[in-house]
Order: structure tokens, then C-alpha cells, then sequence
């Protein structure tokens, strides 16, 4: 009678604890419904462990392919920080997916529309979209490692047999037999079995650990999959019918898979059902019994597990794109693809930046971008490049308006020197130039790039007669190109084949001001001595700094030693009454450098395109 109230009393334990587990889960699974009816769209503020981060493009390093936004384009567009602004998914899966669709752009309109099309119908279907999240949320994360990681090396594991461990918990009956015949002996059998039970099972799940949080993901992606062909979701008909495919191909891992894929499981809940289920755990071995057994099936069922996690994948990005879609309120378009090689573009906007200048252009032909330091021009090329990846991505853009064909998109804007292979930022920038030009060659699909400062890395002289040549070649056929540049001698080197635009500023007391706007024409103001002023530099470097950049416009020459009044001496000379501001002085049309005066009547031969 004492043995069964002790049996008893420990029974009533456990259903009191599993009964306030059920409860607080079902309290805290309202409250996450409740915040993605209210929160959803809201800015996104998750935070990213390196581990896990690091681990975001594992999905995508398995599935490269020809046209993908290689790393130089990546890391120069600040890709990384728009993925995490737009990352408002719950899984692993979805959040690989969608990394993986950034780096993606679509070359044909067949997978872009059919996103639209689910896009749409989630953000017009709010039950279902939540019905689909919270699905997305029971599925998680596998923790600081992807999936992929343990998938891609079970070989390692080789053969594994449960003789041991059964033959272990087959033990526990007679012992337990033994209690009513002989209590100190049972009791000692039972304690030193459990204790040798728990010493072996650490031993064998410091092997298998990873590969167990991997195999309770699966579990879950199956549980998923099976929950979401429950829903009545029209535009989905083709996912669902996927997912049923490749769910009746993995049936028989199903079977007993609580163990393996208990909520909780390897994630350090720290509830007080999760304790209790790894003490389980670690007294019978039956998370690692029934991973033995799964191991085997799993292992023939790759492609399946990788084509369930794009499936998954490809639903949360598409309510992703929504809630992106919905936190910039009516500050995006649906862009629109034709085959004519053009980027055209109507109050477009960086989407990082608060409060951003928008800027509209139409480009047929090359653009060729000056202004002086810190006007727009990188920024600029960002957004427009930006909006061309969301184009062909994601299916969105931030703007207005968005027109273009599809395109193969690189740039070269950021670069620094390679010190793991000891190359020179110059010869790190050629590189970067030189696979552009060779993917424009094989003619496969129209280019649009971007480059920032082309060869900085060189000296003035050879930078501008390589940067001429090199941008001839990035404005033929086949090429769109964006491009920005301080050396204002290119404008006129490469008038016809590239439109100028330039962004400026104002200066006024003691203050420069920049209005970010897209100007048509060359830039005929500079600044970079004038913050040189602002910033606090001795007076004494600023006149001769000034000097000498009026004397080498005025003459063509360099005079490290010149002075103040004999910089005025010489322009006098050459124009009496009048001494030309640093800054405004602009090429005309031979190339040679003259005076605002010489020019106020010109005009120029560029206008507004957008």
C-alpha cells in the first residue's frame, strides 16, 4: 500500500507540473497571437548572435546559381542590414529563405508574380497569415547552428545500434519486480543502474547532441507542413500538394518522434515539464533509441527535408514581404518589367535611412554622378541599386515608381585592401571592375551596375585615363551602368556615351548644407577645402591650400610653393578686375577650364530625366 500512494503521490506530481506547463504555454501562445494581429508591420528590432547569424546563408550556399548578388555587391549595398530590417519571421526556415531570396534577383516574371500573388493574399487574409505565423513560431530555430550543418555530416555517426541501451532499461523491470521481495537491494539496483544510465547517456549525447536538436527541427518542419495543408489557402494549392509529396516520403520518421522533437527540446526552456521529460531523457536514453532508428530513414531523405525547408521557407517570406511592405506605409510600388534597358525610377528612397530625400531618373543610357564630398552620390547609388535587387527579389521597391527590365546586378563601391592575400586596394578595385566586364560579356542577361570612385586607388593621371576607357566599356550594349566620380575632367571624356547628374551644396554662415537632390548637368562646385575651413584647420593651410588649387585651374601647373598674392598676381593678369572663387570653375567644352562667366550662357546639354 505505501509503494502504490508513493507510486501515486509521484503520478499526481507529475500531471500538477504538466498541467501548469499546458496552461502557461497557452497563455503565452494568445499573447504572441494577440501581438501579431496588433504589432504586425511594426519596425523590426530583433537582435543576432554572431553564431547564429553567421549560419543565415546556409540555405543559400546549397543552392548557388548563375545571376545571384555575389558578396562584393552584398556587402556594398549593406545587404545584411536590410535583411534584418525586413526579417519579421519566426522559423529557421523562413529566415534562411529569405536571405536567400535577397541574394536571388529573379530573371523571369513567372516566380515574381506567383509571390505577389501569396503576398496579397496574406495581407488581405489576416486569419490565416496568423494561422500560418503561429505554425512558423512552433517551428523555430535549431539554435547557434543551421540545420544544414548536422544534415550535411550524419556519415560522420556511421552505424549506430541500440543493443546497450535497451538491454539497460530491460534491466529496470526486475528491479522493480524486486521492490516487494527485497527493498534494499532493489532500491541500490535501481539507484546504481540510473546513475551508470545517466554517466552513459552523457557520454552518447555529447556525440549526438547537435545532430538531435537537428533531427527534433525536422519533427517539427513534418508537424508543420502537416498543420499548414490543413488550411484553406487557394493560392497555396501547389505548396500544399508539395508538402503532402514530400511528407508521405518521410512518414515512417514520424513514428514515436516525441522524444526527439518535445517542445523544449534543446533549447534551454528551463520549464518545469522540460526538466522533468530530460530527466526521462537521461534515465531511459529513449531521445537516443529513437534517433538511432530515425538516423537511418533520414539518410535517404535529403532532398526531401531541403525541398519541405524551401516550401516553409518561401510562405513566411512571402508574409514577410508583407509586413516589410506594411511598415513603410504607402512608401513602395509594385514594380514593372519590361524588355526595354532602362532604369526608371520615381521618387525612389533609401529604405535604411529616416526621413530620406527621394529622387526620381529615368536611365537609357550610362549615368555619371558628381557633387562634392558628402553630397548624395553614394546614397543615390544605393538606393538604385537597392531598388533594383527589392525588383527582382521580393517584388517590391521603395518608391513611386519602379521600371526596368531584369537585370544581372554588381557593383564595386566599397572595397577595402585585401590583407589576407596581401593585394593593394587598387588591385582589389581592378578585380572588382574586371568581373563585371566579364559577366557583361558572355551576353546572357542585360548588366546594371554601379561603381563608386572608379580606380581612387591610383594616381590622377593614369586613374582618369583607365577610368575613361573602363567606363566606355561598362556604357556599351548590354551595360547599365551607375557611376561616381570627383574627377570632373570624365564628364566631358565621356560625354554621349553617359548623362551627367550631379548632387551640390550650400554654404552660409560658416555652414554647408546639403539638399540631396538629383541636379541634371555636371557638378560645378567643390567643398573639400572649404571643410577643411569648417572643420578648424589653420588658417595658414586653408589660403595656401586655396591658392594652390586656383592656381593649378587658372594654369594647368602645380607650385608647391606658391603664395596668396602671387596666386592673385597671375589671375589678375589673366582676367584684370577679377579673381575666380574656388569651386565654381567648370570645364568647357575643349576640356580646358574656365571661369562661370565663360559658361553662364552655355547652359548644358543634359536634362531632368525623371
Amino acid at each position: 500500500m505505501e509503494y502504490l500512494i508513493a507510486l501515486l503521490s509521484m503520478a499526481g506530481f507529475v500531471l500538477v507540473i504538466f498541467l501548469m506547463e499546458v496552461s502557461r504555454a497557452r497563455k503565452a501562445e494568445k499573447k504572441f497571437i494577440q501581438s501579431l494581429y496588433g504589432d504586425y508591420g511594426k519596425l523590426n528590432q530583433k537582435e543576432y548572435s554572431l553564431e547564429r547569424y553567421e549560419k543565415m546563408g546556409s540555405f543559400y550556399d546549397r543552392h548557388r546559381e548563375a545571376g545571384q548578388i555575389d558578396d562584393i555587391t552584398w556587402n556594398d549595398l549593406g545587404m545584411d542590414d536590410l535583411f534584418k530590417r525586413m526579417n519579421y519571421t519566426f522559423s529557421a526556415s523562413g529566415e534562411e529563405y529569405l536571405y536567400y531570396t535577397l541574394r536571388t534577383p529573379r530573371q523571369e516574371g513567372e516566380t515574381l508574380l506567383h509571390l505577389e500573388e501569396v503576398v496579397g493574399y496574406f495581407g488581405s487574409h489576416p486569419d490565416e497569415r496568423v494561422r500560418v505565423q503561429l505554425q512558423m513560431h512552433r517551428l523555430g530555430h535549431t539554435g547557434k547552428y543551421s540545420l544544414y550543418d548536422y544534415l550535411d555530416n550524419l556519415e560522420t555517426l556511421g552505424e549506430r545500434k541500440n543493443t546497450k541501451s535497451l538491454l539497460a532499461d530491460l534491466l529496470y523491470l526486475p528491479l522493480i519486480g524486486l521492490l516487494g521481495i527485497n527493498l534494499p537491494l532493489a532500491v541500490t539496483g535501481l539507484v546504481v543502474l540510473t546513475i551508470w544510465n545517466i554517466m552513459t547517456y552523457f557520454k552518447e549525447k555529447a556525440q549526438i547532441d547537435p545532430y538531435i536538436t537537428s533531427f527534433a527541427y525536422v519533427m517539427r518542419l513534418l508537424e508543420a507542413c502537416d498543420a499548414l495543408t490543413r488550411l484553406e489557402v487557394p493560392v497555396c494549392k501547389a505548396e500544399w500538394e508539395e508538402m503532402q509529396l514530400h511528407g508521405r516520403n518521410m512518414k515512417a520518421l514520424k513514428r514515436n518522434s516525441f522524444w526527439v522533437m518535445a517542445p523544449g527540446r534543446g533549447n534551454a526552456s528551463g520549464n518545469l515539464l522540460d526538466v522533468f521529460m530530460d530527466y526521462i531523457r537521461m534515465i531511459f536514453h529513449v531521445d537516443i533509441i529513437k534517433f538511432n532508428r530515425m538516423l537511418k530513414h533520414l539518410r535517404g531523405h535529403m532532398e526531401d527535408v531541403d525541398a519541405l525547408i524551401g516550401l516553409v521557407g518561401f510562405l513566411e517570406t512571402a508574409i514577410a514581404v508583407w509586413a516589410f511592405r506594411e511598415s513603410l506605409g504607402e512608401g513602395y510600388c509594385v514594380p514593372c518589367f519590361t524588355d526595354s534597358q532602362e532604369v526608371c525610377l520615381q521618387e525612389a528612397y533609401h529604405p535604411l535611412l529616416e526621413h530620406a530625400v527621394k529622387n526620381s531618373v529615368t536611365a537609357k543610357k550610362g549615368v555619371l554622378l558628381t557633387g562634392s564630398n558628402a553630397s548624395g552620390k553614394s546614397t543615390f547609388l544605393k538606393t538604385v541599386a537597392l531598388n533594383a535587387v527589392l525588383a527582382q527579389t521580393i517584388h517590391t521597391c521603395t518608391a513611386r515608381g519602379y521600371q526596368g527590365t531584369y537585370f544581372r546586378i554588381y557593383s564595386s563601391m566599397a572595397l577595402r585592401d585585401d590583407l589576407g592575400s596581401g593585394e593593394s586596394y587598387y588591385i582589389v578595385e581592378i578585380k572588382a571592375l574586371k568581373r563585371i566586364l566579364d559577366s557583361a560579356g558572355d551576353g546572357v542577361c542585360p548588366v546594371l551596375c554601379f561603381v563608386d570612385e572608379v580606380l581612387r586607388g591610383t594616381n590622377t593621371v593614369e586613374r582618369i585615363a583607365a577610368s575613361t576607357q573602363i567606363l566606355r566599356s561598362l556604357g556599351r550594349s548590354g551595360i547599365l551602368c551607375f557611376a561616381a566620380t570627383h574627377d570632373i575632367e570624365l564628364t566631358e571624356l565621356l560625354q554621349g556615351t553617359f548623362t551627367n547628374y550631379h548632387f551640390e551644396e550650400e554654404v552660409s554662415e560658416g555652414d554647408i548644407r546639403f539638399n540631396y537632390r538629383l541636379l541634371p548637368g555636371r557638378a560645378t562646385t567643390q567643398n573639400a577645402i572649404r571643410l577643411l575651413e569648417l572643420m578648424g584647420y589653420e588658417p595658414a593651410i586653408i589660403q595656401k591650400a586655396t591658392a594652390q588649387a586656383e592656381y593649378f585651374v587658372s594654369t594647368g601647373k602645380w607650385d608647391a610653393d606658391l603664395t596668396e598674392a602671387a596666386r592673385e598676381g597671375i589671375l589678375r593678369e589673366r582676367d584684370p578686375g577679377r579673381i575666380t572663387p574656388l569651386g565654381n570653375s567648370v570645364e568647357d567644352e575643349q576640356g580646358m577650364i574656365s571661369s562661370p562667366d565663360r559658361r553662364k550662357n552655355a547652359g548644358t546639354r543634359e536634362h531632368p530625366a525623371g
